[in-house]
Order: structure tokens, then C-alpha cells, then sequence
């Protein structure tokens, strides 16, 4: 290799002399462990947003037409703010689960990363790479999110003409359109630059190690990363209780309440390090003593950042699902406590109808984070290749090694279903209460009072079901590739 090469050298790129040409070499990043699953990430995000986008025109359409609606233009007004609330929810997690993929695939170039370092790149150059390939993710599954979505926009249109009568002259493929696709891409672009931070810490002399992500003493010297964390964590819990007794006065105390949860969970993801391994130490006792058991908690303890990366995005989704139902049974006793008396049928049965079409639309954001879990559990074992091979030469057979990896993900799952049910029974009952706190009912138009949440057990019996099956779907790959490699062939590398 020429000096005249070197920058061209790309991470994950394929080096040799038969590559198939330039396009080819400098696109073969894209066959890396966890890019697919990010264009995937970014595709469903994208399409989630254009469809709501095209929806919202629709039935904004719809309402307009209708000389029978009275005040169409707050509904179209109040259905396009939901539909910007939820496409943003969408994109931070995509956000935070992509962060999290690129920042996993930086650990295991740590070496690559080093030994261009050592030949004259610098760190900026190389982070700015990284960045640039998060924008081709983007922009990839933005393309494919567009046109998923807009197929889905016109089927949705033509069975609203069809079952619901919803026939009006609209077109729903607008310009407008593309807006959720740029920003899909750009928000790929910012994750990847966000979670590709570690390559300005790689050192040349790295380049003499394995590459390995962070061990728990090494997370733990990340002290302003934590004060950041800690800070937004407690701005957002004053916020919680402003926006709480902010609502006994007016409805608009939810307002408050919104910016203190986005605050409090942002605090909760940027310090996962410190939350997640006492609760991963819990979960880890329930497994027994057998070694499997044993590697896989001592694994989730020892490495806080790779099991904190995958737990986050699963606390994302469980919450989110949890805050919406918790948050129809709060309204249902904040709402009967004002009345003297029980919710009338009608009225249950509109919060009901209502809390189901949100879950099902913010269930696009519980998928982001399963597919993220999936993908930074292969990831993972792929890296421990040599690690898993170790195991295997000192007397673990296939099956024990299986049963590891199907521990590390249960291990993972139910300490996140876990605190992501804690975290949305509280967001989903300040919701509640923040919202109504100041609505008077009838008969009796009593002024409410603190009311203790509302806990849906059918929703969370569903949610556990859930979690488990997605133990188990995301465990089949990482669990076949662990024991596909023979031992000598891992130690090899």
C-alpha cells in the first residue's frame, strides 16, 4: 500500500486488490453486521412519517368537503399536531436506536480505526466518515421509507372511499411528502456523528489491542457525560410536577409536563451506565447458578455500555405503549372523581377507542426499538467472536453457549420491560393529571384531586406476552452465529 492510498482507506471496507472497482470498494461498508438493520430502522420511520403526513391531508380533505362538520379546522388543527407529536417520537427513537447501533459498530473497529490512525488519519477524518456513511443509511432508507409509505397513503385512501365513504378529491402524493424523508436522513446523519464519538478516543497504540467496547471502570470515568445526564434527569422530574400542579389551574399544564418527560427520559438515556447495571445485577439473580446463567449476567455487568445500548431502546417501547394506556385508565378517575361517580359507557368507550389507535401507532416506535435489540444482539456476538471461541476451548459446548446468548437477551428484556412499565404507569399518569387536573364534570362538577394512577392489567399481561416472544425472535440469530465458528477458527482472529 502507497501513501497515495491511504485516503481512500475506509472503515469496514473491503482492502485488497481484487475489488470488484471503486463504487463497490467504497460502498462495502453497507455489508457490515448492522448496517441493514439500520436502513430498516430509517425505512420504517421514514414510511411511518409519510403515511401519518398523507393521512393528516386527507382527512383534513375529508373535513373541509363536509358542509355538515362544524369546526372542521380545529380537528384538522388538532389531528396535524398529533401527527407531528408522533412522528418526532418515531424519529427520537430511531434516533437513539441508530446512536446506539453506529456506537456499538464503532467499539469493534476500534483496532481498524487505529490502524489508520497509525498510517495519518486523524480522528476528525475518520469520524466524519462515519458520519457520511450514517447519511447514506438515511437517505437509503428514507427512499424506501418514502415509497413504502406512500403506497401505504394510497391504500388507505382507497379503502376510506371504499368502507367509510371518505371520497373526496384530494391527491395524496404532495410535495410535502419528502419533508418526513429529509428528515429521517438528517436525523441518520446526526445518530451516526452522535454515536461515532468514541473514534476521537482511539489512539494509535489501539491499534496493538483487541478491539473491545468499554469495561464498567472505564464508563465510569466518563464524568461529564453523567453530571449532563444527571442534570436533565432532575430538570425533568421539577417539570413532571410543575406540569402536575400547573393542570389544576389550566389543561395547558400537560405543556409542561411533555418538555419534563422528553427532559427526564433524554437524562435517563444519556445515563444508562448508571441506571440499567443495578437493575441488570437484580434481573440476573433470577436466573440460578449454572455457568450460562453466570457468563451471561457477569457479561451484562462488565460491559455496562453494550447491554445498556440494547436495553434503552426496549425501555423506550414498553413505555411509550404503557404511558398511552395508563394514561386512558388515569383519565377515566381524574374524570370520575370530578363527576361524583363512574365514566358513562359512551365516554369509556371513546377513551378506549382513542387509547387503542394511539397504541397502535405508537407500537411503530416499540417495532424501531425491537428491531434495534435484534440488531445490537448480533452485532455483539459477532464481535465476541474470539471471545465465544475462549469459551468453547475451555469446555462450554454449543448448547451452553446457546443458552448464554438466550440468557443475555431475557436478562436484557425483562430488566427493561420492567423499569419501561414503571416509567409508563408515572409518565402516563402525569399526562392525566397535568391535562384534566382543572376540568370540572358533571353531575356533581367536583374539583379533582389527586387520583392514583389507573393500571390496564390486560395491556400489561399483553405487554410481558410480547416481550417475551421478542425474547425469543431476537435471540435465533445471535445464537446460531455463536456457535457457528469452530473454537480454533475463533481464536484465530
Amino acid at each position: 500500500m502507497t501513501a497515495a492510498t491511504v485516503p481512500t482507506a475506509r472503515p469496514g471496507a473491503t482492502v485488497g486488490p481484487e475489488r470488484p472497482g471503486p463504487a463497490a470498494g467504497r460502498l462495502a461498508w453497507l455489508r457490515e453486521r448492522g448496517m441493514g438493520a439500520s436502513v430498516l430502522v430509517a425505512a420504517i420511520s421514514g414510511g411511518f412519517g409519510v403515511l401519518l403526513v398523507a393521512a393528516t391531508g386527507l382527512i383534513g380533505a375529508w373535513l373541509m368537503a363536509d358542509p355538515f362538520l362544524a369546526g372542521g379546522e380545529t380537528v384538522i388543527a388538532v389531528v396535524a399536531i398529533l401527527s407531528v407529536l408522533l412522528v418526532a417520537v418515531a424519529m427520537y427513537v430511531a434516533a437513539i436506536v441508530t446512536a446506539n447501533t453506529f456506537a456499538t459498530i464503532v467499539a469493534g473497529r476500534t483496532r481498524q480505526i487505529a490502524l489508520l490512525r497509525l498510517i495519518g488519519a486523524s480522528a476528525r477524518s475518520q469520524r466524519a466518515e462515519i458520519a457520511r456513511q450514517g447519511l447514506v443509511v438515511g437517505a437509503i432508507g428514507a427512499v424506501a421509507g418514502l415509497m413504502g409509505g406512500t403506497a401505504a397513503a394510497l391504500g388507505l385512501q382507497a379503502v376510506a372511499a371504499r368502507a367509510w365513504g371518505l371520497d373526496v378529491d384530494y391527491s395524496v402524493v404532495q410535495p410535502v411528502l419528502i419533508a418526513p424523508a429529509v428528515v429521517v436522513a438528517l436525523t441518520t446523519w446526526f445518530a451516526a456523528w452522535a454515536g461515532s464519538r468514541r473514534v476521537l478516543e482511539v489512539t494509535p497504540l489501539a491499534a496493538l489491542a483487541g478491539s473491545a467496547p468499554r469495561t464498567a471502570q472505564e464508563a465510569a470515568g466518563r464524568v461529564r457525560r453523567r453530571v449532563t445526564a444527571v442534570s436533565l434527569f432532575a430538570l425533568g422530574a421539577v417539570l413532571l410536577a410543575l406540569g402536575i400542579l400547573t393542570g389544576f389551574v389550566t389543561p395547558l399544564g400537560v405543556v409542561i409536563a411533555f418538555f419534563g418527560g422528553l427532559a427526564s427520559f433524554t437524562g435517563l438515556s444519556l445515563g444508562a451506565t448508571l441506571v440499567m447495571p443495578p437493575l441488570l445485577r437484580l434481573t440476573g439473580r433470577l436466573f440460578g447458578r449454572s455457568a450460562p446463567a453466570r457468563l451471561a449476567a457477569e457479561n451484562a455487568l462488565r460491559y455496562p455500555e453494550r447491554s445498556s445500548r440494547m436495553a434503552i431502546g426496549v425501555v423506550m417501547g414498553v413505555t411509550l405503549v404503557t404511558m398511552f394506556a395508563v394514561a386512558t385508565e388515569s383519565v377515566k378517575g381524574v374524570m370520575s372523581a370530578s363527576g361524583g361517580g363512574e365514566v358513562s359507557s359512551e365516554m369509556a368507550r371513546l377513551l378506549d377507542t382513542f387509547s387503542a389507535v394511539m397504541m397502535a401507532l405508537v407500537g411503530v416506535s416499540a417495532v424501531i426499538a425491537a428491531v434495534g435489540l435484534v440488531n445490537l444482539l448480533t452485532i455483539g456476538v459477532v464481535q465476541r467472536t474470539r471471545e465465544l471461541g475462549l469459551l468453547r476451548a475451555l469446555g462450554l459446548t454449543g448448547r451452553q453457549i446457546r443458552s448464554m446468548v438466550l440468557f443475555e437477551a431475557a436478562h436484557i428484556t425483562i430488566t427493561s420491560v420492567m423499569f419501561g412499565l414503571l416509567l409508563g404507569v408515572a409518565y402516563g399518569w402525569a399526562a392525566a393529571q397535568s391535562l384534566l387536573g382543572s376540568v370540572r364534570v358533571p353531575p356533581l362538577w367536583l374539583a379533582p384531586s389527586f387520583v392514583l394512577p389507573g393500571i390496564p392489567w390486560l395491556t400489561i399481561a399483553g405487554i410481558v406476552v410480547a416481550t417475551a416472544v421478542l425474547t425469543l425472535v431476537a435471540a435465533v440469530v445471535p445464537t446460531r452465529l455463536a456457535t457457528r465458528v469452530s473454537p480454533v477458527e475463533a481464536l484465530a482472529e
